[in-house]
C-alpha cells in the first residue's frame, strides 16, 4: 500500500511519519517541495454566504476565482487565472492547427485609423478616448481590425505572401452603458481574435470554412453544446457571418433553431412572421421537415468574412501574378489590374465571457463544475487532520503514476475536512480524493466525481487506474 520510494528523503520522511509530526514533515521539505499546495496559493474563499437566487457568477466570487473592482471591471485571482490560462492554451492549439501565428497588438489604437475606416462615427460613444500630452487622439482598443490591417498593409505586398493568418488573445475595452451578468458583459474583457488575409474571395471562403471546423472542434473539446447560427455583420462589416451560442435564460440574443436539423439563425436576420406568436411555428428553410424554435442564447464566438471592408479604406493591396486577373469580385477594373485589395476575415472567441458562460452552463446548486480541459486542477486531494503525510504520498503516486500533464492539488489548509469538501464542491474540481474516516477505519480512499455522479470507496492499489478511467470519461 503506497510503499515509500527509495530516495534521499525517505529516511527523514519515515522518521517524521513515525513521530506523527506534520511540522517536522514540513520542515524537512522546506524549500524543496514542488508539490501544488493550496497553502501556497491565494484563494480567498469563505466569508461570503450564498444568496437564495445565487447564479454562477456569485459562485465564481465565493470560490475566490475573481473579484469586481469597478462597474464592469474584474480582477482574476490565481484560480481564475489558471482557468483562463488553460483556455488560452487550448485556443492556441486550434489556432496553430490553422497555421496561424500569434501576435500581441497594442491595446492603444489611433482615432485617425478608425475615422479612416469609417467606424469611429458609428461606435464613438462606446469607445474609451484619450489624448496624449501633445493632443494626439487615441483610444483603448475594443477590437483590432484597423490596426492589423494597417500593419499588414505596410508589410505584405505580394500574393506570394498569402495566405496569412494572425491571431492574438488580449484585453479589450468597451464603455458599456449597462455592464451586467458578471463576466458576460463587461467594460474590460479578454478576447481571441484571428485575422485572415487571402488573395481572392474563393480562398477567403475556404479559410472561413476551415475556421468554422476549428471552432467546432474547440467547443467540442470543452463538451459544450454550442449552436452555430447565421447572423448579420453589423458594424463589423462584410457579407458572411456566423455566431456561436449557448442557449441560456440569461442570454441577450434570440436565435431560431430547427428541431430537426442543425439549421439556426439569429432572429435579427430571420424572416419574421406577421406576429411574434407565430415565430415558433415557422418551417425550417433547410430541411423543410422541422420547425424553428426560438431560444434565448448567449454569444461566445463569431466568424466574419470581411471581404475588402478594411483593406480598401486602409490601403492593404497585393501585387498579382502577371498571368492572372485576380478574383473577378475583388480585382481592380482599372488599367492597373496587376494588384488587388486583400480579402480578409475576422474570427473571435470571447475568452473571459466563455469562462462566465461555462460556469453558468455547468454549475449546479452545490457549486461550479469545470470541464477537465480548463479546470484549475483535475484532481484535488483533501485529508483530515493528522493524515497529511499519507495524503502527500498519495499525491506523489498520482503525479508520478499518471501523465505528467495531469494537474493535482493538495488541500493542506488548516481547516476541517467538511469545510474542505464543501470548498472543493464550490470550486468544481473534476475529481476529489478524500482521506477521512474511511481511510482511518479501513485504509481505503474515497473518490468523488460530481460531474459523473460518482462517490465510491477505492483500495489504494486501484486508485491510479480508477482516476485514469474517470479522467478519460470526462
Amino acid at each position: 500500500m503506497f510503499p515509500l520510494r527509495p530516495n534521499v528523503e525517505t529516511s527523514t520522511f519515515s522518521r517524521a511519519l513515525i513521530r506523527g509530526s506534520t511540522r517536522s514533515y514540513h520542515q524537512c521539505h522546506a524549500g524543496a517541495d514542488q508539490r501544488q499546495r493550496l497553502t501556497a496559493m491565494w484563494t480567498p474563499t469563505g466569508g461570503r454566504t450564498a444568496g437564495g437566487t445565487e447564479r454562477a457568477h456569485d459562485k465564481l466570487i465565493r470560490a475566490g476565482l475573481l473579484r469586481q473592482s469597478h462597474s464592469g471591471i474584474f480582477h482574476l485571482l490565481p484560480m481564475g487565472y489558471r482557468i483562463q490560462s488553460k483556455l488560452e492554451s487550448l485556443i492556441d492549439k486550434y489556432m496553430q492547427s490553422l497555421g496561424a501565428s500569434r501576435v500581441a497588438l497594442s491595446s492603444i489604437t489611433s482615432k485617425k485609423l478608425w475615422q479612416q475606416s469609417g467606424r469611429y462615427e458609428k461606435l464613438g460613444s462606446e469607445l474609451f478616448n484619450f489624448q496624449d500630452r501633445r493632443g494626439a487622439d487615441y483610444m483603448l482598443a475594443p477590437t483590432h481590425e484597423e490596426e492589423v490591417t494597417s500593419l499588414v498593409a505596410q508589410s505584405v505586398k505580394s500574393y506570394k505572401e498569402l495566405p496569412l493568418r494572425l491571431y492574438q488573445t488580449t484585453r479589450k475595452y468597451r464603455d458599456e452603458l449597462r455592464p451586467r451578468h458578471g463576466l458576460l458583459r463587461t467594460r474590460e474583457f479578454t478576447m481571441k481574435d484571428l485575422y485572415t488575409f487571402d488573395v481572392d474571395t474563393s480562398a477567403a471562403i475556404q479559410t472561413y470554412e476551415q475556421v468554422q471546423g476549428a471552432y467546432a472542434s474547440f467547443f467540442g473539446s470543452l463538451g459544450l453544446p454550442v449552436v452555430k447560427a447565421r447572423a448579420g455583420s453589423g458594424d463589423m462589416g462584410g457579407d458572411l457571418s456566423h455566431e456561436y451560442h449557448f442557449t441560456s435564460p440569461i442570454g441577450e440574443d434570440l436565435i431560431m433553431k430547427c428541431n430537426n436539423c442543425e439549421f439556426a439563425v439569429n432572429s435579427d436576420i430571420a424572416e419574421q412572421p406577421a406576429n411574434d406568436s407565430a415565430m415558433d411555428a415557422q418551417h425550417c428553410p433547410k430541411c423543410e421537415a422541422g420547425t424553428l424554435e426560438v431560444k434565448e442564447a448567449l454569444e461566445v464566438g463569431h466568424t466574419f468574412h470581411l471581404g475588402t471592408r478594411y483593406s480598401e479604406p486602409l490601403g492593404a493591396r497585393i501585387a498579382l501574378p502577371t498571368t492572372s486577373q485576380g478574383d473577378s469580385q475583388s480585382a481592380d477594373t482599372s488599367a492597373a489590374r496587376a494588384s488587388t485589395h486583400i480579402q480578409m476575415g475576422c474570427h473571435g472567441i470571447g475568452v473571459s465571457r466563455l469562462i462566465g458562460a461555462v460556469a453558468e452552463h455547468f454549475a449546479d446548486p452545490v457549486g461550479l463544475q469545470w470541464p477537465r480541459a480548463i479546470s484549475p486542477y483535475e484532481v484535488e486531494i483533501v485529508f483530515a487532520d493528522g493524515l497529511e503525510a499519507q495524503a502527500v504520498q498519495i499525491y506523489d503516486d498520482v503525479v508520478h503514476g499518471l501523465s505528467h500533464t495531469t494537474d493535482v492539488l493538495l488541500d493542506d489548509r488548516p481547516v476541517s475536512l467538511p469545510w474542505k469538501l464543501k470548498d472543493a464542491d464550490l470550486t468544481g474540481y473534476p475529481i476529489v480524493v478524500v482521506l477521512g474516516q474511511v481511510w482511518k477505519k479501513t485504509g481505503n480512499i474515497e473518490l468523488q466525481c460530481r460531474r459523473l455522479g460518482i462517490k465510491e470507496t477505492v483500495q489504494p492499489s486501484d486508485i491510479l487506474q480508477r482516476i485514469s478511467e474517470l479522467l478519460w470519461q470526462l
